[in-house]
């Protein structure tokens, strides 16, 4: 049997379009065992991937003796390991527990001695998607050279969902559309700014839209002057575990947000994703749109260089509310 260790150690949304590397390998290898080595932070969503058979917490290992991490990566009877996100530490230690078979690019130096499969592959200047260039890692095991969008959407195998507290599933409208608000990024990403969202809350009708907010407490703070201005918001940040947020973004119609980690899982879960980009280069949504069945993006049509070392974004803003509006309300009516 054979026994997969995927490495991704860094955020959610990244994560998530990792997850299809999971799907196709148990596609490809049906009686293998899949493990996953990511941060803490992403456990729930590793495992409610049905693809993915055990989670190696890398914040508690790499605390460890590199021998105690070597012994701990022997232990998994791993016979291959496929570095999707580079981390030379790691390289390093999957080298040092004669893992056989050790995947990844070639053009990390390192790898010429870590991995004895390498991959011609670069990500900073390619034309395909994040979750495109994660599968082409796979090429050597056995996958196709290129999967279509509207294939890797259904690889994802979000499955084991935790039930909805029926406290958090009492506040779901079943006569509305429950849509989703997640205006920030953990500074992860360029946003499309307060007041957009503000804009786009009143356009929204009351009596067909039920508008919740999303993210965690200390950007809470930062939302509520949209909780005092619009009272009828339901203001959930700091609110949900990761299990919870999951289950909720599953349960609900449609989420808007930037090119933040709940945007992928609403994707990744099949409702109507709204994703917000900038045109700028690597982060545009060529490489990092959502990818799903109800996936949509939004971006301005324009040059945006000036941008690029900046932390903040004027363009991303140039996407105007009405045009998620009529969005919105064309799949509100096909609901």
């Amino acid at each position: 049997m054979n026994s997969f260790i995927i490495s991704r150690t860094d955020a959610i949304g990244d994560v998530v379009l990792t997850l299809p590397v999971a799907g196709v390998l148990r596609q490809l290898y049906p009686s293998s065992r899949i493990l996953f080595l990511g941060r803490a932070y992403t456990k729930e969503i590793i495992s409610a991937c049905e693809h993915i058979d055990g989670f190696l917490n890398w914040d508690e290992l790499r605390q460890l003796p590199a021998r105690e991490i070597v012994n701990a990566l022997k232990a998994t009877g791993a016979d291959t390991i496929i570095h999707v996100f580079p981390e030379p530490k790691i390289a390093r230690l999957a080298w040092l527990a004669g893992i056989r078979k050790r995947v990844g690019t070639n053009h990390r130096l390192y790898n010429l001695f870590y991995c004895n499969v390498r991959v011609p592959l670069s990500r900073k200047r390619s034309p395909y998607h994040e979750s495109q260039l994660n599968l082409q890692l796979l090429v050597p095991l056995g996958a196709k050279p290129l999967y279509t969008l509207e294939e890797i959407a259904g690889y994802y195998g979000l499955t084991r969902l935790k039930p909805l507290p029926e406290p958090i599933a009492a506040l779901l409208a079943p006569d509305r559309f429950n849509l989703i608000l997640h205006p920030k990024s953990r500074g992860n990403g360029r946003e499309w700014g307060l007041e957009n969202f503000r804009q786009l809350i009143g356009l929204l009708p009351q009596g067909k839209y039920k508008l919740f907010l999303t993210g965690n407490a200390a950007e809470g703070q930062l939302l509520a002057p949209l909780v005092r201005e619009f009272p009828f918001l339901t203001d959930l940040t700091g609110r949900l575990t990761l299990d919870e947020l999951l289950s909720f973004i599953s349960a609900a119609d449609g989420l808007v947000a930037s090119g933040t980690g709940p945007l992928h899982l609403a994707a990744a879960l099949g409702i109507h994703a709204l994703g917000i980009f900038p045109p700028i280069r690597p982060i545009h949504p060529g490489r990092w749109a959502p990818v799903g069945p109800r996936a949509k993006f939004f971006v301005a049509e324009k040059n945006c260089e000036a941008c690029r070392k900046s932390g903040d974004c004027s363009c991303i803003r140039e996407v105007q509310p009405q045009e998620l509006v009529g969005y919105l309300e064309h799949v509100r009516q096909g609901k």
